[in-house]
């Protein structure tokens, strides 16, 4: 299993526009999470610009899906994003 950090760049009126689509993409969120896919998930604060959202999956195309069917992405709450594999080296995750 690989690890991969999606990184959303969000847009400005982020925070004004979420509530419209907050509990689809939760619900899209605790799939993956249930799947074990999704490890941890969020949004970065003062400012709220960012968000990242660990996975650990066999391949990237995993990540891409998610994406794919986010109601933030689908609605334009996100400027950009992108898919970083991640070396993890310790943590209470970590397994080899």
């Amino acid at each position: 299993m690989n690890y991969y950090a999606l990184i959303y760049h969000l847009v400005d009126e982020y925070l004004e526009r979420r509530p419209e689509f907050r509990t689809e993409h939760l619900q899209l969120a605790q799939a993956a999470m249930e799947r074990g896919e999704l490890v941890l998930g969020g949004a970065f604060s003062g400012p709220a610009d960012k968000a990242l959202l660990v996975f650990r999956a066999e391949a990237a195309l995993v990540v891409e899906d998610f994406v794919n069917n986010d109601p933030y992405v689908q609605n334009g709450l996100v400027a950009r994003w992108e898919i970083r594999p991640w070396t993890v080296v310790i943590g209470t995750a970590y397994t080899q």
